[in-house]
C-alpha cells in the first residue's frame, strides 16, 4: 500500500527528469551572450531627450518618491534651460509615472538591466548620464512608435528545435 502511494510519485518525477534529459539546454553564457528583453521592458534606467525637454518639471512632480531633481534657469525669451537634471536610481521604483506624465516625450524607460553598483554615489545619474546615446536606448514602454522598431524578444523564450 505504501509503495503504491509513494512509488507512483517517484515514477512520475523520474519520467519528467528523463523527458528533459535529452532536451537542448536553455541556458546562455551570460556575459558573452546577452538576450534581448521584451519590447516593453521597463529597464533599470531612464533615457532623457534634452532637445525635447522644456524644463516643466512635470516628471519630478509625478515621481511619488521625489527622486528626480531639476534645477532650471531663464533662457532666451520665454524658454527655460535645464541646469541640473538628476535621478536617484537607488531609490527609484521604475514605475514609469515620470515617463507617462511627460507631455513632450522627453523621458523614456531604458533597456538596460545591469545597473548594479557598489557605491551609492554611482546610482545618482546626472543629465549627461541620462542623455540618449548609442549604448543608452529607450524601450517601447508607453511609446508605440519606438516599440515597432525594437528587435524580437529572446529573453525567457524556450529554444526548442529550430524555433527561437
Amino acid at each position: 500500500m505504501r509503495f503504491k502511494r509513494y512509488g507512483a510519485g517517484i515514477a512520475k518525477g523520474m519520467a519528467l527528469t528523463l523527458k528533459h534529459l535529452w532536451r537542448r539546454p536553455i541556458t546562455v553564457e551570460y556575459p558573452e551572450e546577452r538576450l534581448i528583453p521584451s519590447k516593453r521592458f521597463r529597464g533599470y534606467e531612464l533615457v532623457w531627450y534634452p532637445e525635447r525637454c522644456t524644463a516643466c518639471a512635470t516628471c519630478a512632480k509625478a515621481c511619488p518618491q521625489g527622486n528626480i531633481e531639476i534645477v532650471t534657469s531663464r533662457g532666451e525669451g520665454d524658454m527655460y534651460k535645464v541646469e541640473k537634471f538628476e535621478v536617484d536610481t537607488g531609490r527609484c521604483m521604475f514605475d514609469g509615472l515620470c515617463v507617462e506624465s511627460c507631455p513632450f516625450n522627453a523621458l523614456a524607460m531604458g533597456q538596460s538591466y545591469e545597473r548594479s553598483s557598489y557605491c551609492r554615489g554611482q546610482v545618482v545619474l546626472s543629465k549627461e548620464e541620462l542623455t540618449i546615446s548609442e549604448e543608452r536606448q529607450p524601450s517601447g514602454y508607453a511609446r508605440p512608435e519606438i516599440e515597432a522598431l525594437q528587435p524580437e524578444q529572446t529573453l525567457l523564450i524556450y529554444r526548442t528545435g529550430g524555433v527561437r
